[in-house]
């Protein structure tokens, strides 16, 4: 009996080694949709505006503000272009409460657009 267990776990091992299982995603067909051939062209990609809160104060693309300096700058923007993505860095030391006094100030000039980051520093 001993010696036909040894055979069928051989066999066993045999198979398992020798195997090829078939990739089944690379058989997958994908058909993806063709370019819209009405889309215009010569579309810029949307500009980022990069907000920063920090435990200190806040930034507008790197260049550091107040919280009143920062309403006027989001209300200028919105009135240029609602749609315009926001990227918000907070960084890990900073209160709560400024990342709150921004979106808010975001909300009540109407961007939508937002997108908040976390920093280590």
């Amino acid at each position: 009996m001993t010696p036909m267990i040894d055979v069928v776990f051989q066999l066993l091992i045999y198979f398992i080694v020798t195997i090829k299982p078939i990739d089944v995603i690379t058989n997958l067909d994908v058909f993806r949709p063709a370019p819209d051939p009405n889309a215009p062209k010569d579309e810029k990609p949307p500009q980022l505006v990069r907000l920063g809160v920090y435990q200190d104060g806040y930034s507008v693309n790197d260049n550091p503000v107040s919280i009143e300096a920062l309403e006027k700058a989001l209300g200028r923007l919105a009135a240029i272009d609602a749609g315009q993505t926001i990227m918000i860095t907070v960084s890990a030391v900073a209160e709560h409460g400024k990342l709150i006094n921004v979106l808010d100030l975001c909300a009540k000039n109407g961007l939508r657009s937002l997108s908040v980051v976390s920093a280590s520093n």
